[in-house]
């Protein structure tokens, strides 16, 4: 099994720009295909962005396309979220995962796809 943690959040103002990384210890990144998550208060888990295994496909939720970029670099055994133009709405506890079961372009969308999951880390958005 692999084991996920996150870094890189924070407190940024509208507009600004964070980079979360996820660093995976156990077994080897290139076996798990990745995605990130958040989730806000009184809301439910969300996918934002994946990312199959040699990082040729991706995904993004709608509310980020063109904002947010997904990331890997196996050699280095991380996962990345590159967050731009963040949003007050953009605010939650983001999550690393990683997943075995993905589709025909090599993503995992559904969350129930996803085996192992970090510990989050917060971001926070102010106006």
């Amino acid at each position: 099994q692999v084991q996920l943690v996150e870094s890189g959040g924070g407190l940024v103002q509208a507009g600004g720009s964070l980079r979360l990384s996820c660093a995976a210890s156990g077994r080897t990144l290139r076996s798990y295909a990745m995605g990130w998550f958040r989730q806000a208060p009184g809301k439910e888990r969300e996918l934002v962005a994946a990312i199959s295994w040699i990082g040729s496909n991706t995904y993004y939720a709608q509310s980020v396309k063109g904002r947010f970029f997904i990331s890997r670099d196996n050699a280095d055994e991380r996962a990345y979220l590159q967050m731009n133009i963040l949003k007050p709405e953009d605010t939650a506890v983001y999550y690393c995962a990683a997943s075995t079961r993905v589709g025909v372009v090599g993503v995992a969308i559904a969350q129930s796809n996803y085996d192992y999951w970090g510990q989050g880390t917060q971001v926070t958005v102010s106006s």
